[in-house]
């Protein structure tokens, strides 16, 4: 945590508790990404439909939502019965689909990939707890990105999957990460990966957590990458250690809605 006495800690601290009081309801989810797997009750559909979401989660949410639902739709709302049992027909739907630099290839490509890790691996979870509980985040995401990029694919789809192991922050995998493994009461985050502790998540982090990180003094750091979000994490560790990524909501809506309603600490 960048230098702050105790004082400022007090107000930093007060200021995400507040903040995470304010937004982490179940009204949070109609206009973020987690409302796509949120339309599921499967825990498989979960999974597939929000690792898809978050992929797919850069632009305009709006965007974002609209895109993700038609690819659902393009699965039949079905999404984990459409990766393991979809023929050529099928599959030739999602030809069309583009999201800015996705495109068909890159889901089928995926498709190909879970069906892969669901017939050997046993779903996702199981392939990514052991990496998740011997070399963290850093591991869990090298690990399925190894994982979805086992199986034939063009060059172009590898980078939609970040990497940390060359500085990526991988927010949106680490986005992904915190809806599968967190759980409280507000209903946000779904807690289906109970294999794997909240305290080993790393925070999302892009513009709008970033910008509120700095300014609170949380994060020095000028460029956000992976060592970035380490390191605004092990900031987030001093307020709960156990759950430092519960903040994410915090730090997120305040870059949206409070930059004008308060002065830097």
């Amino acid at each position: 945590m960048a230098n702050i006495d105790k004082f400022e800690k007090e107000g930093v601290g007060n200021l995400l508790d507040g903040w995470f009081a304010k937004y982490n309801h179940n009204t949070f989810i109609k206009d973020d990404p987690i409302s796509i797997p949120h339309l599921f009750s499967k825990k498989e559909d979960i999974e597939i439909s929000g690792l898809f979401a978050a992929l797919l989660s850069w632009g305009q949410r709006t965007t974002i939502l609209k895109k993700s639902m038609q690819l659902m739709q393009l699965m039949d709302m079905q999404p984990h019965d459409f990766v393991m049992n979809a023929g050529r027909n099928e599959l030739k739907r999602l030809d069309a689909f583009v999201h800015r630099t996705f495109n068909g290839s890159d889901c089928l490509t995926l498709v190909w990939a879970l069906r892969n890790i669901y017939n050997r691996y046993d779903g996702l979870e199981s392939l990514l707890s052991d990496s998740f509980n011997t070399g963290g985040a850093f591991r869990a995401i090298e690990q399925l990105r190894e994982t979805l990029l086992s199986v034939p694919h063009e060059k172009r789809t590898e980078k939609h999957l970040s990497s940390p192991a060359r500085g990526s922050a991988a927010k949106r995998l680490n986005m992904y990460f915190r809806w599968m493994v967190r759980h409280d009461d507000s209903g946000i985050d779904f807690g289906i990966w109970n294999s794997i502790p909240a305290s080993a998540l790393v925070c999302p982090l892009d513009v709008h957590t970033g910008r509120v990180a700095r300014a609170l003094g949380l994060l020095s750091d000028k460029y956000d990458n992976w060592t970035s979000a380490v390191n605004l994490t092990n900031s987030l560790k001093e307020f709960d250690a156990n759950d430092p990524v519960k903040y994410d909501i915090a730090l997120f809506c305040a870059g949206l809605y409070e930059m004008n309603a308060w002065k830097p600490i």
